[in-house]
């Protein structure tokens, strides 16, 4: 009976211990981080340009945050009226590399036409406080109410990247002639580059379910991808290859497709942005609601950010973490002026 006795303090204290470092290190997390702006609408992109943070808003809205934590909204002249419904609407938002010459941005937005739901990439000429746009790189992308896919990033090798879901149709996954369950790669004005691995294609990769997260240390790929209610994974993306979608997932192989670098097995983390800094993958989690850390192996995943909800973007500028919450997503529970723009100084 003593020796029972004795086991169970033991095991109350470590508990007690335990818990106590785990307070002590969140305290100690909210107190590097801070509230740069809030109240925004559904955010989905970040990215920076002149000192200030542009945010992309999934309901046709762009935000700019000033350095000093002033927020205005950015005037939006579009071709056609964004489709924010379900999983659609204003998505992916980058600046062009030499956007201090050109004066060019591009997004990724949802739009209707004939009945049909599809996805469009487009240039933006900016203004003051102003994005119009300019030019249809390209249109037609598969789309629908889930799996719209929607970041777009500038590679290492000054192409634009674009990730598509599967519009809720898995089978488009594995046609190479259909634009959803893909990565595509363009040229700036919208031109197929001479070196994608299939020819006159944009597709890049393929077999993809719905990637959110796009990410580079050097010339190295990694994008994240939601799975079918749990096997989320983060990929090492190579041209041409066939990512398995819908046909293995998480440990799971058949000849010519890849693996995942990591998987969340049966759990769910629902990966959306991610970035790249010191060998160490950044990924913003919605289901999982936390910004999570792995190395660039695939091992050692800790939480870096918690308690603040579905967080869709997360971004490394100027030596802070930047990342933004989605609890207004229609899948969340918002706040008090949700939703928010944060900044982690260390990290």
């Amino acid at each position: 009976m003593y020796r029972f006795c004795l086991m169970m303090l033991l095991i109350m204290t470590a508990t007690a211990c335990s818990s106590e470092e785990a307070g002590k290190k969140e305290k100690r997390t909210q107190e590097k981080t801070k509230i740069l702006a809030q109240n925004l609408n559904v955010p989905w992109q970040l990215d920076f340009y002149n000192g200030e943070t542009y945010i992309s808003e999934r309901t046709g809205m762009m935000t700019k945050v000033t350095g000093q934590g002033k927020k205005i909204p950015v005037s939006l002249t579009l071709s056609k009226k964004v489709l924010s419904e379900g999983e659609g609407g204003f998505l992916g938002f980058v600046f062009d590399p030499e956007a201090g010459e050109n004066h060019r941005a591009y997004a990724y937005y949802t739009y209707r036409e004939k009945g049909k739901v599809y996805n469009r990439i487009i240039s933006l000429k900016t203004g003051q406080d102003s994005l119009k746009e300019e030019r249809v790189l390209l249109e037609k992308i598969p789309g629908g109410s889930i799996h719209n896919g929607g970041r777009i990033k500038f590679g290492p090798d000054g192409k634009l990247y674009a990730t598509t879901g599967d519009s809720g149709d898995d089978s488009l996954a594995q046609e190479k002639d259909s634009l959803g369950g893909k990565i595509l790669r363009m040229n700036a004005d919208g031109s197929i580059p001479k070196d994608n691995p299939f020819t006159d294609s944009y597709v890049y990769s393929y077999g993809h379910r719905n990637p959110q997260g796009l990410a580079w240390e050097g010339k190295k790929m990694f994008s994240s991808e939601h799975g079918s209610t749990n096997y989320d994974e983060i990929n090492v993306i190579k041209a041409g290859k066939n990512y398995g979608w819908p046909v293995i997932k998480g440990d799971e192989s058949k000849e010519n497709m890849e693996k995942p670098l990591l998987h969340s097995d049966r759990e769910t983390w629902a990966p959306s942005g991610i970035a790249v800094k010191d060998s160490k993958i950044y990924i913003a989690s919605l289901r999982g609601e936390k910004i999570f850390r792995v190395n660039t192996s695939g091992k050692q995943m800790e939480t870096v950010a918690s308690n603040y909800g579905r967080l869709r973007d997360v971004q490394v500028h100027n030596g802070s973490l930047y990342f933004i919450t989605n609890n207004k997503d229609g899948r969340g529970t918002p706040k008090k002026n949700d939703d928010k723009m944060l900044e982690m100084s260390s990290f």
